[in-house]
């Protein structure tokens, strides 16, 4: 079985009315069954504190595969305003003290969040994919635009921290490069209501992203569980 983590670029029906998010379409190219616990507004913190990683460890199985993927919701200053999902600036163990919901927390950074998760995932046999976020509409400014933020970095250096049953996927770039190929007028048709939410076309292509970077990487965890090649999808590896 397939587990997918994320927020609402990635789970059904996405951010609202003429979206959706790509993770369901996931299904359509692997031979595994796929549980999409993926829930929009949601980031590494937040999908934490609110138990839904615990509620993945406890079903998980010996070799399952749980595919992470946070970074649209996880900036932003930590104030009296906390809004839960903001993380701790950093890069590894600082922590930060906060108030959230009138109770005084301590928050961690976007990956030791990460980290926690994967390594009570493989703690159970599972196999951990964390990707980088997915661009907002890089044709947005009317040029191709495309710099990876730090929870790419952030991402990455996650998932070497969790082990050699952790792997990273920069679904983030992938998405970009195919993107880039396709123009900006069919790009900008994928996001109807705002720059971050795709369309149902818009999400299969995305998802399509996230195999074409699994294949040129040699097929990870995934190897030998995927179908309908993405062969043709455009883009290059890297």
């Amino acid at each position: 079985t397939v587990y997918l983590a994320g927020d609402s670029t990635m789970a059904k029906a996405g951010g609202g009315s003429g979206t959706d998010g790509w993770g369901n379409y996931f299904a359509y190219s692997v031979n595994l069954p796929v549980v999409n616990k993926a829930i929009g507004g949601r980031s590494a913190r937040s999908f934490t504190v609110e138990g839904r990683f615990d509620d993945i460890v406890k079903v998980v199985q010996p070799n399952d595969i749980v595919i992470i993927e946070f970074g649209h919701n996880d900036g932003g200053s930590l104030s009296s305003s906390d809004n839960g999902r903001t993380a701790c600036p950093g890069a590894g163990s600082e922590t930060c003290k906060s108030t959230y919901n009138g109770q005084s927390v301590t928050v961690l950074t976007y990956p030791a969040y990460l980290i926690n998760a994967g390594k009570a995932l493989t703690a159970k046999g599972a196999k951990v994919i964390i990707s980088s976020p997915t661009p907002n509409n890089p044709w947005e400014g009317g040029s191709f635009a495309y710099t990876p933020s730090r929870f790419t970095t952030y991402s990455k250096s996650a998932a070497a921290s969790i082990g050699s049953n952790a792997m990273f996927v920069d679904h983030g770039q992938y998405t970009a490069n195919i993107f880039k190929t396709l123009g900006k007028s069919k790009v900008d048709a994928f996001f109807p209501n705002d720059h971050t939410h795709t369309s149902p076309a818009g999400a299969n292509t995305v998802s399509k992203a996230f195999f074409k970077a699994i294949l040129c990487g040699g097929g990870g965890f995934l190897s030998g569980s995927i179908k309908n090649s993405t062969s043709s999808v455009e883009g290059a590896c890297i």
